[in-house]
């Protein structure tokens, strides 16, 4: 399908409305193609032994780089963003602590349906497509291209940062065969200034402006890394027993955000009752009923239970 420039302005607007009814609050398109400077960064934090036990990182290198090597025929690289701020924090500081984007159900499943939604609506509009959905799940620099189609910019904590949706947000992406107007040259300069509370707060010291070193990090301890978590963090994980939210409740672009309006998102009310005693006798049967479609159940019940036994009684 070949289009003039009007009708290509007007399908691409048409499409960012239709993103946003979908409940995306920001979305962005950008032009597929070899990221040159992401590559180099890359490379330097892989040499650097930055990403720990996740080998993952170290295969399909060239894919993550160039996602025309992904995916065939692909013109455009639609980048979403979906807003989890809790309605409110559900556990007490004193008690066991799970990263807010774990409070509902899984994120994979919930932004890739909204996608294909996103998909067929096009395909109504334009006709069959070669497309392929991605949420945090292939070689995909997913900061990196809503980065570069305008969503925001690199925190010093890494993190994709929106200046009005803060950091509490899911990246999506719909890649496909169709050429749209680019959101090309939108890239923000970093916000950050001279602010540094997100590596001064790290209690485990796993950010350095702009790099993360995952062996330290409690998200990666927590989650990502399979065997016994070192002795030398017992002390310092604050309760926190799948993922960890320091570095972005510390984070001035989270003073202020809204917070999202997807059922999805909301916690079960058995979730929101649960204390220290609860957790550590939580049966195998109880982890597969309360987490059945969470993204904890990513950790697996030994893997929680081991984080849970990890810290001080």
């Amino acid at each position: 399908m070949t289009l003039g420039n009007l009708q290509r302005a007007k399908l691409t607007e048409w499409i960012k409305d239709e993103s946003g009814k979908l409940g995306f609050f920001a979305t962005g398109i950008s032009q597929p193609g070899r990221l040159d400077d992401d590559a180099r960064r890359v490379e330097d934090w892989l040499e650097g032994n930055n990403h720990g036990e996740m080998s993952w990182m170290e295969r399909n290198r060239e894919k993550r780089y160039d996602p025309t090597r992904l995916v065939e025929g692909v013109l455009s690289i639609i980048t979403v963003l979906c807003n989890y701020t809790p309605k409110e924090k559900i556990f007490r500081e004193d008690e066991f602590q799970v990263s807010n984007y774990a409070y509902g159900k899984d994120y994979h499943r919930v932004i890739k349906d909204k996608l294909y939604q996103l998909l067929g609506t096009i395909e109504e509009k334009t006709g069959k497509r070669k497309a392929r959905v991605f949420v945090d799940s292939a070689p995909v620099l997913d900061r990196a291209w809503a980065r570069k189609s305008g969503l925001g910019f690199i925190g010093k904590n890494t993190l994709l940062i929106n200046r009005k949706g803060g950091s509490y947000f899911f990246i999506g992406h719909l890649m496909l065969d169709l050429a749209l107007n680019y959101d090309e040259n939108r890239e923000e300069k970093n916000f950050c200034g001279s602010c540094t509370l997100c590596l001064k707060d790290c209690p485990t010291g796993a950010l350095e402006p702009f790099r993360l070193d995952a062996n330290k990090c409690i998200s990666y301890l927590t989650i990502e890394h399979r065997s016994k978590i070192p002795e030398r963090f017992k002390d310092k994980m604050h309760n926190w027993i799948f993922g960890c939210d320091i570095c972005q409740e510390v984070c001035p672009w989270n003073r202020e955000v809204v917070v999202h309006h997807e059922p999805d998102f909301d916690p079960p009310e058995k979730l929101k009752k649960m204390n220290k005693t609860q957790w550590r006798d939580l049966s195998e049967e109880d982890f597969t009923l309360l987490f059945r479609n969470s993204a904890i159940q990513r950790v697996g019940f030994e893997g929680l239970k081991r984080n849970i036994h990890y810290l001080p009684e």
